[in-house]
């Protein structure tokens, strides 16, 4: 039988309704981890929540905006009543803008920051609290980007948010590390789903990419299962990136 890494262990998966979410959803059910899946999509989070059941696993679906406290709350408390427990916080839902300084409005740059930067730090604020209460150690990953280490032209308030993304999983790595509650941030580079505009295998960056193809979804969710098993242990305030070379450069 095949080892099962995340085996007794609670995962919420933000952002799960499809893409990169929904890949980590169903691969951390299949190594054995009782998942919550949100996401504001609430007819795509379904059909997640029913890929996990159809292959033995158990999940439940919660429709969840991350930029509001108290859908944070909500989620914690169904959470903790469903599966008793908070192992692994997975801060994965964004939103994405390719506009420049010049065509950014104050509105769009900071609804970018409410999902983006501000649900990261409620999903941390209050995972860890659970995490602290019922399992006494944990994994927080949180999902940043290559746009989070290095700029390109356009795409502004979405660099600000995940570079804020990458240093808040620093700073509450530091703060959590004496409750055994690693904090840890993914960096894809240019990946197939609807939200990067990458498809089959082609994007406007995939010229620039050394290896000259894009990522997968699954690329990155082998990268979080690492960060979620105990196989990373002694792993804190990291940063994976998963890009095919293109932050190298």
């Amino acid at each position: 039988m095949t080892e099962k890494r995340l085996e007794n262990k609670v995962a919420i998966i933000t952002g799960a309704a499809n893409g990169i979410g929904r890949e980590e959803a169903i691969l951390f059910a299949e190594n054995g981890a009782k998942v919550v899946v949100t996401d504001i999509n609430e007819e795509a989070l379904q059909k997640t929540v029913e890929a996990i059941r159809m292959q033995g696993g158990e999940a439940i679906g919660i429709r969840h905006d991350v930029s509001v406290e108290e859908d944070w709350q909500e989620v914690i408390l169904k959470t903790e009543a469903e599966f008793g427990q908070l192992d692994i916080l997975l801060n994965n839902a964004a939103i994405l803008s390719r506009n420049g300084l010049a065509e950014t409005t104050v509105d769009e740059f900071l609804k970018i920051q409410s999902v983006n930067s501000a649900g990261t730090f409620l999903g941390m604020k209050y995972g860890a609290a659970l995490i602290k209460k019922t399992s006494g150690k944990g994994s927080i990953i949180n999902t940043s980007s290559g746009s989070g280490l290095v700029g390109t032209p356009g795409s502004t308030a979405y660099h600000a948010s995940k570079g804020a993304v990458r240093l808040m999983t620093k700073s509450a790595a530091l703060e959590l590390a004496k409750d055994f509650i690693r904090v840890n941030s993914i960096h894809p580079g240019v990946i197939e789903t609807a939200m990067s505009g990458g498809k089959d295998g082609k994007h406007f960056l995939s010229e620039k990419i050394p290896m000259k193809c894009l990522g997968k979804p699954i690329d990155i969710a082998y990268g979080a299962l690492y960060l979620a098993s105990d196989e990373s242990r002694f792993v804190t305030g990291s940063e994976l990136i998963i890009d095919g070379g293109y932050t190298a450069q």
